[in-house]
């Protein structure tokens, strides 16, 4: 172990889990399995006296189950993030989309079947990433942290927008302004905690279909739209196949497939695919934003929260060539700042703001009164 290796602690009360995943970590140069519990109070006592930089945190576990785990080590260790690797049940599923609301930074479906070879290769894809995004904070090893970025976060409305080409879009003094029609929302990495201190500040009443691509795996996403109506007030479902967008409606992304606005009989849609994933990502933010830049154009707002990694840059491209205007969550409120890195970065965003601010903003935008 190196100075700058990132310590992991992984509790499970299933040695054959803890196995897999410890394989899935041990070949990264850069992050080392610290230490091992089989619960969530066998963790805690290790942590009292080990440094740790990461935990991963099974859902069901005896004597100390995932969740009052996960609330005890946000209390006790405040800076170390969680994440949560969850079994396929539904009662799982449940668990994990709260634990997530609460601030668990992401989850990691534990592997069900297949070869334990399969298994470890999945799993080291998705949590070492995983891993790197969330403690890139600590590292400051953030690839989109750099001068660039910084000097777009002024929180001001930018002259202009470049193309990928380089070549201004338009002049943002000269935008024609068009009351918005929809609002739709891409997230990832810290997602669930961000739109459940979001969603509950825009009205129950807010004038228009609220569309949201979070990434995460089928099974997760009704349960989180369930979260998102209780936390909101609003009505919101899992988007299904041809399903009317109605003004005062939410609709988030079923796992596993992606969502687009469509046209059927002249009534605005929702539509779902099972394309090709895109930044490996299904659902991906691309298809909803390119979409909604298809079918609303310069009324389509967009905003771009919490997530790692860029997926959904190329439709903020198209978003902003049409005149939409986008919003991007700031560095300093997300819990990985890779996704509105990516569109502050490209000069697509017409502002970047703390969380906190992001709902006032919307209203204001969108000439709502409360």
């Amino acid at each position: 172990m190196t100075p700058n290796s990132t310590r992991v602690l992984i509790v499970d009360d299933s040695a054959v889990i803890r196995g897999l995943i410890t394989k899935s970590l041990e070949k990264e140069p850069d992050i080392v399995v610290a230490g091992t519990a089989m619960n969530g109070e066998r963790a805690l006592s290790w942590m009292e006296s080990n440094p740790v930089d990461v935990v991963i945190l099974d859902v069901e576990m005896p004597v100390m189950d995932g969740l009052t785990a996960l609330q005890k080590i946000q209390q006790d260790f405040p800076e170390v993030p969680v994440i949560m690797a969850s079994g396929l049940t539904s009662k799982g599923a449940e668990t994990t989309v709260k634990a997530l609301s609460l601030g668990a930074v992401g989850c990691v479906a534990k592997p069900q079947t297949g070869s334990a070879a399969e298994s470890i290769r999945v799993l080291s894809r998705e949590l070492v990433m995983m891993i790197k995004a969330v403690c890139s904070k600590k590292t400051g090893t953030s690839p989109l942290s750099d001068k660039k970025v910084q000097n777009q976060t002024n929180n001001q409305l930018k002259p202009s927008r470049l193309a990928p080409s380089g070549k201004a879009l338009y002049s943002k003094n000269i935008k024609f302004f068009k009351q918005p029609e929809v609002l739709v929302i891409g997230t990832s990495t810290g997602g669930p905690k961000a739109l459940a201190e979001l969603l509950p500040k825009i009205p129950v009443d807010f004038p228009m279909p609220i569309l949201i691509v979070q990434h995460m795996p089928a099974g997760f996403t009704e349960i989180l739209a369930s979260h998102i109506q209780k936390d909101s007030g609003r009505k919101t479902v899992e988007a299904k196949h041809n399903q009317p967008l109605e003004s005062h409606m939410t609709y988030v992304a079923p796992g596993g497939s992606h969502l687009l606005i469509g046209e059927k009989n002249g009534q605005k849609v929702t539509l779902i695919n099972q394309d090709p994933p895109e930044h490996f990502c299904r659902p991906s933010v691309n298809p909803l934003f390119r979409s909604a830049a298809a079918h609303f154009g310069n009324s389509t707002l967009a905003v771009m929260l919490t997530g790692m990694g860029e997926d959904g840059i190329e439709g903020s491209h198209e978003i902003a060539q049409v005149g939409g205007t986008i919003f991007a969550q700031d560095e300093a409120t997300s819990v990985v700042w890779g996704m509105p890195a990516a569109v502050v970065a490209a000069g697509l965003a017409d502002k970047v703001l703390p969380l906190s601010k992001i709902a006032a903003e919307i209203k204001s935008q969108c000439l709502v009164r409360t």
